[in-house]
């Protein structure tokens, strides 16, 4: 029997929705609606230092004013961190992961001063065991990174590590698509100070929540190769994954949150309906 189509939209409440966030807002949503399957709203706040109140609200409100609704609860993330430290654990137990005790400053440098092409993301290596626990008892910060090295070896290798493309990466990528296990590298998957990273909590998310199609943008298709990863070594499924193309403004830039691209909010003071900015999207 097939799985029912489930999807779901999971912004970050660090800053208002724009055209972009619309986009990928609908493209999710009128999935669900064309293959009769439930459409889920996921809040990722587990960056304490950019998410605001503020944002989680205007967010709903600017959904609602686009057309959508969505299966209540919204879940967010916050309010769900025993799943992550369950994963974590589970992936401790194993050996699976290490405390990497670099700041991004060092790791920056020492990415810096390798030779050309030789890393493609931060591989590191555990201390040894008197010395890591000399670094906890005194306090220092650190994160929890995948070991790759290990990861490779509790799968017996990455050769037959595939997931499914419906649409296309960044180059055309589409299809039944290898893992590239080199892309993300020794991963943070946990810091101290926040209890888990992006890559772990969306893939716990996903599995709970029945999610069977992740559809979003082409900025996050390398992402995919991160979690189909930790499905496997956790044992949960694979979804099918959507990467949808970019949408960018008049002057070829994508929108993006960086480059304060023009809000939701502001587009409805400028009095545009949402029927027009469907139409502008290509969503009649």
């Amino acid at each position: 029997m097939a799985r029912r189509f489930v999807t779901r939209f999971a912004p970050s409440p660090t800053g208002r929705l724009h055209r972009g966030h619309a986009y990928s807002a609908l493209t999710a949503f009128e999935a669900a609606r064309v293959a009769g399957g439930r459409f889920l709203l996921r809040l990722e706040d587990i960056d304490l230092t950019r998410r605001r109140p503020e944002f989680d609200a205007d967010i709903l409100a600017d959904l609602a004013w686009l057309g959508l609704d969505w299966e209540e609860p919204v879940r967010r993330q916050s309010q769900h961190m025993a799943d992550y430290h369950a994963a974590l654990g589970t992936l401790r137990q194993r050996g699976l992961v290490y405390r990497c005790f670099r700041t991004r400053r060092e790791i920056a440098a020492a990415i810096e001063s390798a030779p050309h092409g030789a890393m493609e993301a931060w591989r590191g290596a555990p201390l040894p065991p008197s010395e890591e626990a000399r670094r906890v008892a005194q306090g220092d910060p650190y994160a929890w990174r995948l070991a790759l090295d290990a990861a490779r070896r509790a799968l017996g290798g990455f050769g037959a590590l595939t997931f499914e493309e419906e649409g296309a990466g960044p180059d055309g990528q589409t299809g039944r698509i290898a893992v590239r296990s080199e892309l993300g590298g020794d991963v943070v998957l946990a810091r101290k100070d926040v209890g888990v990273a992006y890559h772990l909590a969306v893939t716990v998310d996903d599995a709970l929540q029945g999610v069977t199609h992740v559809i979003r943008g082409q900025d996050l298709f390398e992402a995919a190769h991160v979690q189909r990863l930790l499905q496997a070594l956790l044992g949960l499924p694979a979804p099918v994954y959507r990467h949808h193309r970019l949408i960018a403004g008049p002057d070829g830039r994508r929108y993006a949150k960086r480059d304060q691209a023009e809000t939701l909010a502001e587009i409805r003071r400028r009095g545009v309906t949402p029927q027009a900015l469907r139409r502008e999207l290509g969503f009649d």
